[in-house]
């Protein structure tokens, strides 16, 4: 027998290894129905895969996020198809499902436009109203390298060389359309019926900008018009109050050619900015802390000891002061500790709640950055507290009274984790 933990606690058994899609029926006929995607042990997982024995198992539908990243994962299936019609010689990248939608990155010798959007959209409706379904096919390394080299798909073939050697390979095919794919799907390409492609935009190849430069197109899908049209409601609103546009309009910061990503703030920017940082101040008085400063640059021996050397290099920038490497902060947190260590400390001295308006850089590829939410360098707004064991409770609910009032006034939603020390 195999059995399931459902997310209720209770258990199901079963005689033989049925598929997700069998046993979500065997628990309910609407559950059946209306079942789109599971999760196995906290994994996204495809319905159209076995069950695994003493697996906790939950059930996702189309009123779950996760039934709508699977509807979206499709759709990028599905416009890839609609373009591999439309334009033959199209080599496919990837194309996943992300927060608002999904896209899909291209390599064409056709330049796509918004003048090209109907007819793909066109050519989706189409497939979709063939409720093609969708085939999930497990594979050898090398079928997999064989099919899609016959294709001429060679950035499949670079992504199957990327995979481990003991990796399931598998491939979803639809129709005259085969993807390399993980998963999870819909069943078939009759749910994709309320979509809306957005933009265009480049993309390299694997984020870098040594490889090529690939053409990115944007979507986005839902199971319901009336939410499609909310979100671009939502979405013309944003435009309009775009911070790009207003930091213009308004005369607050600008960006320029010779520091990209680098913001230039104007006056009336500075006086927000300022203002920002004396309303903290006081926040800092009411919650007793300190405020320091420290460098921006630091040696590498440093950058080592703390280990971002080893795990952040990729996104640091770095400079030789008498022979010696340094690096430019892209944290404030080894210049924090710097300062504790400057003199023995007393657990009298505890709790020191210490404060810092710290100017960081970091490396953002090129094509990432956006205004002000995606640059290359900005001041965080950092703290770190030395505390005995014994304090930790009440520093940590103090710390969330601070996030409440700070980002209470304007209105903002916060999210907090807290990561504990490894054994």
């Amino acid at each position: 027998m195999i059995t399931i933990k459902l997310k209720d606690g209770k258990e199901k058994q079963f005689e033989s290894a049925v598929s997700l899609a069998d046993a979500a029926k065997a628990i309910s006929n609407s559950l059946g129905r209306d079942a789109i995607v599971a999760k196995v042990n906290g994994e996204l997982t495809d319905l159209r895969n076995p069950i695994v024995d003493g697996a906790e198992v939950e059930f996702f539908t189309k009123e779950d996020k996760e039934g709508l990243f699977t509807l979206r994962h499709t759709a990028s299936h599905v416009m890839a198809q609609a373009i591999q019609h439309l334009f033959p010689g199209t080599k496919f990248a990837i194309g996943p499902a992300i927060d608002d939608g999904f896209y899909y990155d291209l390599d064409s010798a056709h330049v796509f436009s918004q003048e090209d959007f109907a007819a793909i959209e066109k050519e989706m409706a189409k497939i979709a109203k063939e409720n093609i379904p969708l085939v999930k096919k497990v594979v050898s390394r090398n079928e997999a390298l064989k099919f899609f080299q016959d294709k001429g798909q060679n950035y499949k073939v670079m992504l199957i060389n990327d995979l481990p050697e003991d990796a399931e390979i598998s491939m979803y095919e639809q129709g005259d359309f085969t993807d390399l794919c993980a998963g999870p799907h819909m069943r078939s390409t009759g749910k994709v019926k309320v979509f809306k492609i957005m933009t265009v935009a480049g993309a390299y190849w694997r984020g870098d900008s040594k490889n090529k430069m690939l053409q990115r197109i944007y979507a986005t899908a839902f199971f319901k018009k009336e939410d499609l049209d909310h979100f671009l409601f939502v979405r013309a609103e944003a435009e309009k109050r775009d911070h790009r546009k207003l930091g213009k309009q308004l005369d607050l910061f600008s960006f320029h050619d010779e520091g990209p990503g680098f913001p230039f703030f104007h006056p009336k920017g500075m006086a927000l900015r300022n203002m920002l940082m004396d309303y903290e101040r006081e926040l800092f008085k009411e919650f007793g802390y300190v405020e320091i400063m420290t460098p921006v640059i630091l040696s590498k021996q440093l950058w080592i000891q703390s280990g971002h050397w080893d795990h952040y290099k990729e996104n640091m920038y770095f400079t030789k002061i008498d022979d010696e490497d340094y690096a430019i902060k892209p944290m404030n947190c080894p210049g924090g500790i710097l300062y504790f260590k400057t003199q023995q400390r007393s657990y009298r001295d505890l709790p020191m709640r210490v404060g810092e308006f710290g100017l960081v850089h970091r490396h953002e590829l090129r094509g990432a950055l956006h205004g002000l939410f995606r640059v290359r360098c900005f001041t965080q707004d950092d703290a770190h507290i030395f505390m005995t064991q014994d304090q930790m409770k009440e520093e940590v609910i103090k710390c969330m009274a601070m996030y409440k009032k700070m980002y209470g006034v304007f209105g903002l939603e916060y999210h907090v984790e807290l990561s504990t020390r490894p054994e």
